[in-house]
């Protein structure tokens, strides 16, 4: 998905998928899902519903301005400072100033707002998260699927830390699991985070799950057992031991795992390959934060003082992030010979929503804060390519679509080896208000052609399964090896990898890792 982040300084626009920590009311769902999101699972019976709704429940225009009326108006406020050093802006405030503020926010920029129904009443909510989950479309696509799939919160703290450290709570495990709903599951690590407490413990990917602190992970269906199953996978603080059993190669084996702040590093695996045709740079790019600024910048330096006439893109399990960086890589790909004057992204809001002036193809470096940033205005390194390719799969979302989408845009050829990309070309700006972050649809994206219509997610130009029995980067791994042949015979292989998926799989992360952030220069704060 794509998001716009919302500072007081500054407009940001994400892609990715989401909810996380904090979140009340989990049920037996996640486990065979997502994450515990922070978003409330939704009641078993439906939200109060207004006998006698208010005039400012049936039109939310008498509202005023969302953010000079109830902006940072909390029913408990925050003291002291963030972890940049700002005090919260919080006042005191009620719980109503806070459902106003979603209200009045909602009907001014969501991108369906004439769809949120009005027959909900705010006096009858106790929490802004429950008011919160009512306050999208309520219509199915064609296929019955909800329309407005992305709508999540985040706690801003645990929001801010993702993006400018790259912090996330956890183990250091990516997992992957298969699609079906309940029991049996079928979880497999798709990828251990280098450093991370998984990685310590020897963890490999392709490792399958089995038990959680002694529960059948596999058939387990009961509440009490859920429960205890979503507490070991997702701790809530840094610390809380779990045990585990996994299965490697037919042989089971326990480990025991503590969570901690894992520190997730967005590029990995820069190398150049030698090929009978030329030098090939090849990087593993997992997630448009802040801290990948630098770290593209260095990897696309070493590319281009190394004279490679062609590039791979793993960007199998990118779920999105700021669309300004990727903006800055679809240049480092092609060059300003090929984007000069084009449209990187355009994004359309909805008719009471001025158009912001589209991005373009950026060659110079935004500067995001981070704690190895870049200095603002540095020329960016390119490699002028009229071709590159792109590894995917159903995990490749958002941020990661738009620069498949708007280098093509661009007339640049996008080779895609491996599955369909997820499917989400829109995007949110995060809002932040009395502790927690909102995301709210608030925008489709396009490219220079105006062509933003990918719901249904990208089709490679090769399908090849994710090959889960080698290192991602490795030059033997499936899918890897499958983009190299292609690139030497013009010629999709037939596919060879030993543990090709039987059955299909989705990666497993929550709603704030599928998103894009767009930055707008000197937008006022909304």
């Amino acid at each position: 998905m794509r998001l716009i982040s919302s500072s007081l300084a500054a407009l940001f626009v994400l892609a990715g998928c989401g909810g996380g920590g904090g979140s009340p009311g989990v049920t037996n769902a996640p486990i065979a899902q997502n994450p515990p999101p922070t978003t409330p699972t939704p009641p078993t019976t439906p939200p109060p519903v207004a006998s006698q709704p208010t005039p400012e429940d049936l039109n939310p225009n008498l509202l005023g301005d969302a953010y000079s009326t109830y902006w940072n108006k909390c029913a408990v406020p925050r003291t002291g400072r963030d972890a940049s050093g700002k005090a919260y802006p919080d006042v005191q405030g009620t719980l109503l100033d806070e459902l106003k503020f979603l209200r009045a926010w909602t009907n001014q920029y969501y991108l369906w707002y004439n769809e949120v129904p009005n027959t909900y009443k705010m006096a009858d909510f106790t929490s802004a998260l429950d008011y919160f989950e009512v306050l999208k479309t309520p219509a199915l696509t064609a296929n019955g699927q909800p329309k407005d799939r992305y709508h999540f919160t985040y706690t801003t703290a645990e929001w801010d830390a993702m993006q400018t450290q790259g912090i996330d709570l956890g183990y250091g495990i990516t997992w992957s699991r298969s699609t079906n709903q309940g029991a049996p599951r079928t979880w497999l690590i798709t990828a251990v985070e280098p450093g991370s407490p998984a990685a310590a413990a020897g963890l490999l990917r392709g490792d399958m799950l089995l038990k959680v602190d002694g529960v059948d992970f596999v058939n387990a269906s009961d509440e009490a057992s859920v429960d205890r199953i979503n507490a070991g996978l997702f701790p809530a603080t840094a610390g809380a031991s779990h045990q585990f059993t996994l299965q490697r190669g037919g042989v089971a084996y326990d480990v025991t795992l503590a969570g901690a702040e894992v520190v997730e590093a967005p590029v990995k695996n820069v190398k150049v390959i030698e090929t009978a045709s030329g030098k090939v740079g090849y990087l593993t790019f997992d997630s448009f934060n802040a801290l990948s600024e630098k770290q593209l910048y260095d990897a696309f330096t070493t590319f281009k003082q190394a004279g490679v006439n062609d590039l791979v893109l793993d960007v199998r399990y990118n779920g999105g992030g700021l669309l300004y960086l990727a903006s800055q890589l679809a240049y480092m790909i092609a060059g300003p010979e090929s984007t000069s004057g084009k449209v990187f992204e355009q994004s359309r809001y909805n008719d009471k929503t001025p158009a912001y002036q589209p991005i373009m193809f950026r060659s110079t470096a935004w500067g995001f804060a981070s704690n190895n940033p870049l200095r603002t205005g540095t020329p960016l390194p390119t490699l002028g390519l009229k071709r590159v390719t792109v590894l995917s799969t159903a995990g490749t979302c958002s941020a990661s679509e738009s620069v498949i989408n708007g280098l093509r845009g661009a007339d640049i050829e996008v080779i895609q080896i491996g599955g369909t990309t997820c499917g989400k070309p829109y995007g949110f700006t995060p809002v932040p208000n009395c502790g927690t972050t909102y995301f709210s649809i608030e925008f489709q994206g396009v490219n220079h052609k105006g062509f933003g219509d990918f719901t249904d997610g990208l089709a490679p130009t090769c399908q090849v399964s994710d090959d889960l029995s080698r290192p991602v980067g490795d030059q033997n791994e499936g899918l890897l090896a499958a983009a190299l042949a292609y690139r030497a015979s013009g010629a999709c292989p037939v596919s060879t990898t030993a543990r090709a998926r039987q059955v299909p799989m989705r990666i497993v992360r929550p709603e704030v890792k599928e998103i894009s952030i767009h930055t707008t220069p000197g937008a006022p704060p909304r």
